[in-house]
Formats: structure tokens, sequence, C-alpha cells
């Protein structure tokens, strides 16, 4: 009889800690300030893979490999191919902003699309928004900037020809 109190005892206990456990406010989805990795480098794997896992293009399988041998240094993303055509757009557009914006020494990506690839330069895409993306200091501007082209899709196209 006694056994039986101390589990009915135990059982309540345990349930009143998962109880008030579920009731913590803790905000696991916290927003990651992108721009406290502004000026790394290519090198840092760290600050690459926290770039991409925070970008609002995440959700895609992805992983990437690092260029840092010799100059011009690159990333490789490699995606699994299950994107539209929209999507990987999408992903060209904002990945490759976010990255050449906070990555230093960063001069190209290459994108893999289960075996269809697209390389774009720093250069390229600078010249594409008419704008120095090195001088942009926070997140607002990076949205603006992304936004005020992504939509137009014949300019998309012409950046994007796959």
């Amino acid at each position: 009889m006694k056994h039986k109190s101390l589990l009915k005892l135990s059982a309540c206990l345990l349930l009143a800690v998962l109880m008030l456990n579920g009731c913590e406010t803790k905000n696991t989805t916290t927003k990651q300030d992108l721009f406290q990795y502004k000026g790394s480098y290519v090198g840092d794997g760290s600050a690459v893979g926290n770039i991409l896992n925070h970008l609002p293009v995440t959700g895609y399988s992805k992983d990437y490999e690092l260029q840092t041998a010799q100059a011009p240094y690159g990333i490789i993303l490699n995606y699994d191919g299950s994107e539209t055509k929209q999507e990987r757009q999408k992903i060209i557009i904002y990945t490759a902003t976010y990255l050449f914006t906070l990555i230093r020494n960063v001069d190209w990506i290459t994108y893999n699309f289960d075996g269809q690839e697209y390389k774009l330069t720093k250069q390229t895409l600078q010249q594409w928004y008419n704008n120095d993306l090195t001088g942009i200091q926070n997140e607002d501007d990076i949205k603006s900037l992304i936004n005020s082209q992504v939509n137009n899709l014949d300019k998309v196209e012409q950046l994007i020809k796959q």
C-alpha cells in the first residue's frame, strides 16, 4: 500500500514539473542578427553556416563547400534539386546578396541544384543592383535592396540565365 502511495506521489510530482516546464517562456526562435557576421572571411565556416541557416530562404536541403586554397575565394552551395525555378531564383538572389554583403573576401558563389550549376560573382551582382554591397550596414537596408529587384521578373531572368 505504501508503495502505491509513493508511486502516485512521484507521478503527480513528475506531472507538475512537466506542466511547469511547458509554461516556461523561452523564445527558442530568436531572430538572428546576421550583421554580427559582417566582415567575416570565407574561411570562417561557422560564420558562413550561421548566415546560411538564418536567411529568409532557409528550409531547402543544402550543404556548402568553402574554396579558400587560392584567390579568388568562393563558396559552393549544393541543393537537392527539389526547388522550383522561382525558388531557385529567390535562393540565388538572397544567398548571394547576404553572403557578398557580409563575407569580406568572397568573390564568387556556385550553386548546384542536382546537377544544374549556376555561378555568380560579386561584381556581377553589384552591377545588377547598381550598388556596392560592402556599404550595406543593416538588415533593413539589405531587405530593401533585395525587394527593389526581386519582383522584376525580367531583371531576375537577366541575372539568372538557367
